[in-house]
């Protein structure tokens, strides 16, 4: 190969010798000493960061920027000792991308493209030592997620590039725009998002809470929209819809979401926080199912993933109607 030839502009996932580690290019038998004189003022190559080289005179692109932040978190720790020789691929090692790049990489309209962004956030464990540097902002944790890939790219989940994102904005309108685009375009369920703010210590922040609940809002309108489809789409009967289950004498036994009264089985959305979710919703369960009515609790995710199996969960309630007494002391009034 001439070193000395620029290369021309590929995506980061189809070509990995735009951009290499020192590592990488020791690997491909590149001396420190070459790498120097090739990065001298007017050479073919240029050092994007510590330790990070552009293998052409130009300004680097965004797939450029991506793999170069990704090189350069994910270098061996100083000192580390190296069990293989480099290899010239990715070289990533546990580091992805995460925050507002995460976020544009994955497509959000709300996100500002890679070309506005003036800084990369990528993700690493907490125990590296690894400074910000130029354009790459490192983010630590002590439990590193599992990353999703887009082209070749590792990129931490949406719930906890938005939480990276979030953290780094004061302008209510974005934050409640990413929010939302999150749950609306069924990247993630709101009770994940939720987590997320909770643990990043966001749910402090007033533009935050705001933002927060049009994202409970938001996805409680997906969630709506998914049960009519999933009663339309698996032939369920049609149940009674928005209801308050009552005593005869008039004793509330809370709201549902749906209510098939002649197999007294009732269906509620998981909206609440997890928390509140937990003491209320079993408080009801076991007062109505005291009373003979079967109570199926339902999340946004299930409604999202797993619509067949929900549709068989209910299909069995009801078929299981036929060995139990009636519910006909629980009254059905409009919510």
């Amino acid at each position: 190969m001439n070193r000395n030839t620029p290369l021309s502009p590929h995506p980061v996932h189809e070509v990995s010798h735009r951009v290499q580690s020192a590592s990488q290019l020791r690997a491909r038998g590149v001396t420190a000493a070459q790498t120097a004189a090739q990065c001298l003022p007017g050479g073919p190559w240029q050092q994007l960061l510590p330790g990070v080289y552009l293998l052409h005179p130009e300004p680097p692109t965004d797939d450029d920027r991506v793999r170069g932040a990704l090189l350069y978190a994910g270098r061996p720790p100083a000192g580390a000792r190296r069990t293989v020789p480099a290899q010239p691929g990715p070289g990533y090692g546990e580091a992805m991308v995460t925050g507002l790049a995460a976020l544009a990489l994955y497509g959000f309209t709300s996100a500002p493209p890679m070309i506005a962004l003036h800084r990369i956030d990528v993700l690493v464990s907490r125990t590296r030592r690894l400074r910000s540097t130029r354009f790459v902002q490192v983010t630590r944790s002590a439990d590193l997620p599992r990353p999703q890939r887009r082209l070749g790219v590792p990129l931490a989940p949406v719930e906890r590039a938005v939480s990276d994102a979030v953290a780094a904005l004061t302008d209510a309108s974005t934050v409640r725009r990413i929010l939302t685009e999150a749950v609306r375009d069924g990247h993630c369920d709101p009770a994940s998002v939720v987590r997320e703010l909770n643990a990043a210590r966001l749910l402090g922040r007033a533009h935050v809470v705001d933002a927060v609940e049009a994202l409970l809002v938001e996805g409680r309108a997906v969630a709506e929209d998914s049960l009519y489809e999933m009663v339309r789409a698996h032939q369920l009967p049609q149940p009674l819809w928005y209801v308050e289950l009552a005593l005869p004498g008039g004793g509330s036994l809370g709201g549902v979401d749906a209510y098939w009264p002649e197999q007294a089985v009732a269906l509620e959305l998981g909206s609440r926080s997890p928390r509140e979710e937990h003491v209320v919703f079993a408080a009801e369960r076991e007062h109505l199912e005291r009373l003979g009515v079967t109570v199926v609790r339902v999340s946004p995710k299930q409604l999202r993933e797993s619509t067949a199996q929900l549709s068989v969960v209910l299909r069995t309630a009801m078929m299981a109607a036929e060995d139990r007494e009636p519910a006909a002391y629980v009254t059905v009034l409009p919510r």
